[in-house]
C-alpha cells in the first residue's frame, strides 16, 4: 500500500467510527453540553465540518491548478493562515450553533466524502511533493489530509471518553 493509500483508508476507517458513533446517539445526546467544554455533539460536527470545509477548499484548488479560494470570514480572521484559532472557533460556533442536527450531520457527511473523493483525485507524487502548490508555503498538500484525520481523531477520541464517563456506554467503543 503506498502513502495516499493508507492515508485514504485511515480517513475512510475515520469515516467509518464517526457514522457509527452518530448512528447510535438520541436526539437529547446530540444537542445535550457536554463537560468540561459545554458543547454538544451537534456543536462539535459543526466545528469539524466548518474545518474540514477549509480542507476541502485547498484540496480543490489543487485539483483545479489554482489558489485556494476560502469562505467570507470577518476581517480579523485569515482562514488561510489560521492566525486566531480560537477567534475562528468562537465564530464558527456562533455561525452553526442554532443550524438543526439533520442538516450539521449531512454537511459533515457530504464535506468528509468530498474530501475523499478529492484525495482520491490526485496522484501520489502531487500530495507528496513539498514545492507542488506555492500556496502551502513548503508543506506538501498531504499535510491538508492528515491534519483533517488527526483533527477528527482528536474530536472523536474526546466525544468516546465523554460518552463513557457520562453517556450511553454502547456510544463508547
Amino acid at each position: 500500500m503506498n502513502m495516499k493509500e493508507h492515508i485514504l483508508a485511515a480517513l475512510r476507517e475515520e469515516f467509518n467510527q464517526w457514522e457509527e458513533l452518530l448512528a447510535n446517539l438520541s436526539e437529547e445526546q446530540y444537542t445535550t453540553p457536554q463537560l468540561p467544554s459545554k458543547l454538544s455533539t451537534k456543536d462539535i460536527v459543526a466545528h469539524v465540518r466548518a474545518w474540514q470545509q477549509i480542507s476541502i477548499v485547498r484540496m480543490e484548488a489543487a485539483v483545479l491548478h489554482r489558489e485556494p479560494q476560502f469562505p467570507e470570514s470577518p476581517p480579523e480572521f485569515d482562514l488561510d493562515t489560521e492566525n486566531n484559532v480560537d477567534g475562528i472557533n468562537a465564530w464558527f460556533y456562533e455561525t452553526y450553533h442554532d443550524h438543526p442536527w439533520s442538516t450539521i450531520h449531512q454537511q459533515w457527511r457530504e464535506g468528509f466524502l468530498r474530501l475523499l473523493e478529492l484525495g482520491e483525485g490526485i496522484a501520489e507524487r502531487d500530495l507528496l511533493d513539498s514545492g507542488k502548490y506555492a500556496w502551502l508555503k513548503g508543506h506538501p498538500l498531504v499535510f491538508v489530509l492528515v491534519a483533517s484525520y488527526d483533527h477528527h481523531q482528536e474530536h472523536l477520541d474526546g466525544l468516546r471518553a465523554w460518552f463513557q464517563q457520562y453517556g450511553n456506554t454502547k456510544t463508547a467503543r
